[in-house]
């Protein structure tokens, strides 16, 4: 029987681990991040690495372009506990160096990374470490042959240079691998991964890259990775964006929410106001929103400002609001619990939500005890 939370038929792929992360194989889908400092400066990424912890990240990427960056990754591992990629370009000599510090996984970009030959010492090392390596195609950097053969950057062309890596690597005996094939536009995105899929059974990461500012890119990559969500083409994401990543984190677990798909936090349901709203409703909201960000228990949670569909939609959430007049009726489980004023909404209705989120996390530990006991 399918899972509440996997509406979605999920690829068939081997199982791959980064860390004590496990990846592929029908596990859940995996939330990852890139940090935007400066690798070597060791303490702002591991503050930035903490936030992003905060925010729920479970891997992590950071940016290698030198040797300070490939031996910083060991100081970082020491002050933060989720598993981190380190992202090589050019230098096979640095993939060694962050294995050696002790990166989980390496990405490699076949456009940049070169020949078979100079990959032959990274696979010996991550063998001997058990690290990973997702194999990272990206459409500003594929290779010249490639392009000059399509004459374009096409999901064909994608696609051949994450085969012509893979089989590298295979024929080095070493099929920890994911890959992933980004471009910056949903279409040719999406294609490449249909093809591919059909032709390896890797675990795929998946998102939009370079998908823009804070608005827009949460748009462009909600839209591509609905696609691939829905198509079971994913099995870890990354939400691109020009804004701080955590914001990325937070962008990626509401798509997931948003699908079905995942099966912590709340799922925050408001409506856009209208003509017939007198309450303040975006602030309202807002608040309620903000107020309820650090609760993890699966709980939708619905603040509606219209006296014509607010108390239905109300009713329907585990815990709801719908405002009138300068006022507020509070529904819990489809039953009326209280009418308050309009400025004692917010701490109402948050004080309900944690009421239940406590309830509901007793009989989580109950139902799990009662397991161990059987």
């Amino acid at each position: 029987m399918r899972s509440m939370y996997e509406p979605y038929p999920r690829r068939q792929t081997r199982v791959v681990r980064v860390g004590s992360v496990v990846i592929g194989g029908g596990a859940p889908i995996v939330v990852q991040s890139m940090t935007k400092t400066r690798t070597a400066d060791v303490r702002a990424t591991v503050a930035q690495i903490r936030r992003l912890e905060r925010a729920g990240c479970q891997l992590v990427r950071v940016a290698v372009p030198g040797r300070d960056e490939a031996l910083a990754i060991k100081k970082i591992k020491q002050n933060i506990s989720i598993p981190v990629i380190a992202d090589i370009h050019f230098n096979p000599r640095l993939a060694i160096l962050a294995l050696e510090a002790g990166a989980d996984a390496l990405r490699i970009n076949p456009g940049t990374f070169g020949s078979k030959e100079k990959l032959k010492d990274v696979v010996r090392l991550a063998a001997e470490r058990k690290a990973a390596i997702r194999v990272g195609v990206n459409s500003g950097s594929l290779e010249k042959d490639l392009l000059a053969r399509y004459g374009q950057v096409t999901a064909e062309a994608l696609v051949e240079s994450a085969l012509r890596q893979v089989r590298q690597l295979e024929d080095l005996g070493f099929y920890e691998i994911k890959i992933s094939l980004k471009a910056s536009d949903i279409q040719r995105t999406v294609e490449a991964y249909r093809l591919l899929a059909d032709k390896v059974d890797y675990p795929f990461h998946a998102g939009i890259t370079e998908a823009g500012t804070l608005l827009r890119g949460s748009i462009k990559s909600a839209a591509g990775l609905a696609l691939l969500l829905s198509q079971g083409l994913a099995d870890t994401i990354r939400v691109s964006l020009t804004a701080p990543p955590e914001r990325e984190v937070q962008v990626a677990y509401e798509i997931l929410r948003s699908l079905g798909l995942e099966s912590k936090g709340v799922n925050f349901i408001s409506c856009p106001g209208c003509g017939r709203t007198e309450v303040n409703l975006r602030q309202i909201a807002a608040a309620v929103e903000r107020k309820l960000s650090g609760i993890d228990t699966r709980i939708t949670v619905a603040v509606m400002g219209c006296p014509v569909n607010g108390p239905g939609e109300a009713r329907e959430a585990d815990v709801g609001v719908a405002c009138g007049r300068g006022a507020g009726v509070i529904f819990k489980r489809g039953r009326v619990v209280k009418r308050v004023p309009e400025p004692e909404i917010v701490e109402a209705l948050v004080r309900e939500v944690k009421t239940m989120a406590r309830e509901l996390g007793r009989k989580s530990n109950e139902v799990g005890d009662e397991s161990i006991k059987g």
